[in-house]
This record gives C-alpha cells, structure tokens and sequence, in this order.
C-alpha cells in the first residue's frame, strides 16, 4: 500500500463569531457603532497607514457575482476598518494564479478553488489551514467536504455538478426526448445536426486538451458506464477484467462522438461550453446552471428553451453527473485571522446574496439554504424549477453516479490530485480519437502513466 501523507501537525483554532466580534446583531447596527467609534468589537480605524488588507482571488468573474463580493467587502472594510481587496479571474486560471501567488512570496488570504485535488495538493504542502471552527457550524450535503486528515481545509459554496444542456425546442421539431443510453443520444445528436430546419451545424461540444475542462466535461459517460480508476486500497483498477471492458466502450464511443463536434475539439475550452451554445453552434452542452443565468440575463426567451439531462451509460441502467464543486480556502499568512474572520462574518450576513448572483448555478452546499425563505424569494428557482428539482434528486438518487477524477480513491488524498493533474485521462481520450491508437493501446498507456503518477 501507498504511504499516506502524513497528518497535520495540529488543527488551527479558528474564532467564533463571538471571537470575532461579530454577530448579526451587531452588525445590523454597524452604522451607529461607527458613530460611537466603535464597530464590530473593533476599533474604528484612525491610523489608515497601518490598515489590515486581506487579498481575496476571487474564481467568479462575472459581473453580478463580482458585484456581491465587493459590496460585502465594501460593508466589512465600514463595520471593521479591515479592507478586503478583491481580484477576480476565470475560474479555470485560479489555481495557476494562486500558485504563481505563493511562489512570488505574497500568496493571497483567500482564494478560490474548483477542484478537490488542488485543495489537497496545497493542504499537503501546508499552503493552506484547516477552516474547522467555520465548517462545524453548518449542515453541509452529501461528499462535498473532503476532510483530509480530520481537517476541513475548504469552505465549499456550491455544488458545480457537470450534466448536459440541450435545445428542448428542436427536440420538439423532431419528435425527441431525452436519451437514456448511448445509441439513443447519438440518434438525438444526428437528428439535430445539420443544415435543416430545426438543426444546427454541430451537436456537442466537449473540450478535449489536456486540461481542466476535459477533466470536468469528457469524462461523465465513463463514470455512468460505472468505471472506477482506483479502489478503496489504492490499486489501479481502470485496465482490470472488471473495468476494461467498460472503458473501451466509452473510448469507442468517444471516437463516435467526435465526429459531432465542432473543429478542433482539442483546443475547445471553458468558453466554448457556452458561446457555442448561445451562438447557435451546437445542440447539446456539457455544464452547470451558469450556462441558464447567463442566457437569462440576455436572452431569456432563449434560456426557456434550454432543458437539462444526466450523462447516460451505454447500457441506460444507470446515468451520472461529474461531480463538481467550488469553494474558498484561506491561505497561511500573517492575516489567516483576519481572512477567517472576514469569511465568518461573510457566511451569516452575504452569502444568499452571493448565491443570488448566479442562482442556478450556485446550488447550495449548506443545507440550511435549502430551507432559507431568503434564497427560496430568488425567481429564477420558481423559473427554471425542474432543473433546481434535478440538481436536488441527483444528490440522493442511488440511480445516478456522481464520481470525479479528483475524488477517486477510498478517501480525500493528495494521490487523487496527482492523478488530476497528470491529465493521463484526457491523453487516453486523445490517443483513441487523434492519435491512431486502438482503445485498447490507450487504456494501457493511461494505466501505466496513472501507476507512476501516483506510487
């Protein structure tokens, strides 16, 4: 067996609220506190030389969500004097910037991640501090947060499952419904694509590099098709007489599939998934709920016809979704404390409004939301109910498989970080589809890569 990393040295004790100084009392009458000079349990702040800066990369640059952030920011730095900066990119490039951060000597206090196994990897390394204090608080859903050694090291503020979009109206012109097998969505994609009248020119669009959009978008067909990469003590599983067999069908599959897709699926990425939605381009887009807040922003007659599905098996027994999820971490730095004070306040007072800046997108992670007549009052939920209903049944659902290259294993690990990170999935799809190689030479050179990355 693999040696496991070895624990923490000790969990960081995080305030309370009432540490902090703040309660929702309190901050409710943070105007009159300033008033009387004092916010929060804070000080209000004389000397502006000496003002406490906590640095936030933010992986949610959309204006609504940027908006939400930098008011609650806005209203901390007044209640408490402490100024938390805001700097947003793509969420695909958070982890690169927060790295370059760290390496640079000036890492943010918190930053934005979206996959596990970056979570893992800075925890690992001692990057990051446990958020226990903070987590305990609330009553989280199912396998969203991975505690590594005892230790919460995210904070988890929504569940990004990855299913497909497609167009329902043009399933209407042509009699479809929903596929739920392999040969059935192939059939669906055929019959939309085209130069006709309720086609369009391609079916699907699927990221196929070596990145983090392959990781997230290409691989829901496989874990429908009940494929496992590692057991529950480690062991490469994905080239065994159990799992083989169901591997290759997907690489065939996949090799089906591209010939659906627009040019140049290697190079396809993150905005592909939408623009070539909303641009007419395709049919049917792997993603989230972001796709349906942004469309609804714009073009809501045309968001209304947006309908949603399960990645189907080939067999239809079962369908899946690739699991998804972003959270904040806080980094080690001399503000830790701050950063963590700053996110409780944040968790209380800001954080519906947050969710509200992409409402169905931003499936809640805390089970309290669920409940909380302020999230229930958004319009879009009332909406676009049957997705919202569907987001809800795949977290129960023992029919549906949520599974991820980066929660693989028998328990949050820096291996599976590894293994996400290598990229030997997306390169296995690469050598069935562009390479020449058979699927049975590219499940092979995937599983010996796999072996090495993670011994």
């Amino acid at each position: 067996m693999t040696k496991k990393p070895s624990k923490q040295n000790s969990t960081q004790t995080q305030p309370t609220l009432a540490q902090a100084g703040i309660t929702r009392r309190s901050a409710l009458k943070g105007a009159g506190a300033l008033a009387g000079g004092m916010a929060l349990g804070f000080a209000a702040p004389a000397v502006h030389a000496q003002q406490k800066i906590v640095r936030f990369l933010n992986g949610e640059p959309s204006a609504d969500s940027v908006r939400a952030l930098r008011f609650a920011a806005a209203q901390y730095e007044k209640l408490t004097g402490v100024q938390v900066r805001i700097d947003s990119v793509p969420g695909g490039a958070a982890f690169q910037k927060l790295q370059a951060s760290i390496q640079a000597g000036q890492p943010y206090e918190i930053g934005t991640l979206s996959f596990v196994g970056d979570v893992l990897l800075l925890a690992g390394e001692k990057k990051i501090v446990p958020l226990n204090d903070l987590v305990k608080k609330y009553d989280w859903g199912p396998r969203i947060l991975f505690p590594m050694n005892g230790n919460n090291y995210w904070y988890p503020y929504d569940y990004n499952l990855c299913w497909i979009n497609y167009r329902k109206d043009l399933y209407g012109k042509k009699g479809l419904k929903a596929a739920t097998n392999w040969a059935e969505y192939l059939q669906n994609l055929t019959a939309v694509t085209g130069g006709g009248d309720g086609q369009l020119r391609h079916g699907v669009v699927h990221p196929l590099g070596s990145d983090d959009a392959t990781n997230y978008t290409a691989f829901g067909y496989l874990w429908a098709n009940d494929v496992r990469i590692l057991d529950d003590k480690w062991n490469v599983v994905i080239d065994s007489p159990e799992m083989a067999p169901r591997v290759l069908e997907y690489l065939d599959f996949m090799a089906d599939l591209v010939k659906l897709m627009p040019p140049s699926p290697r190079q396809a990425s993150w905005a592909n998934l939408v623009g070539d939605f909303q641009g007419d381009i395709v049919s049917h887009t792997p993603g989230t709920g972001r796709l349906i807040d942004q469309m609804n922003l714009t073009m809501p007659a045309k968001a209304a016809n947006v309908a949603s599905c399960l990645y189907p098996s080939k067999s239809g027994k079962k369908f899946a979704v690739n699991h998804g999820y972003d959270g904040w971490v806080v980094l080690d730095t001399p503000m830790t404390q701050e950063a963590i004070k700053f996110l409780t306040w944040f968790s209380d007072e800001h954080f519906i409004n947050f969710l509200h800046s992409s409402p169905i997108h931003y499936q809640p992670t805390r089970l309290d939301i669920y409940k909380d007549p302020r999230w229930l009052a958004h319009p879009s939920l009332e909406t676009f109910a049957s997705i919202v209903e569907m987001q809800k049944q795949v977290l129960s659902d023992p029919n549906v498989v949520i599974r991820s290259i980066d929660t693989e294993g028998p328990e949050p690990d820096v291996r599976a970080g590894k293994l996400f990170r290598s990229f030997a999935l997306p390169e296995m799809v690469q050598d069935r589809v562009f390479n020449g190689k058979s699927s049975a030479e590219a499940l092979k050179t995937a599983a010996e890569k796999i072996r090495k990355v993670i011994a």
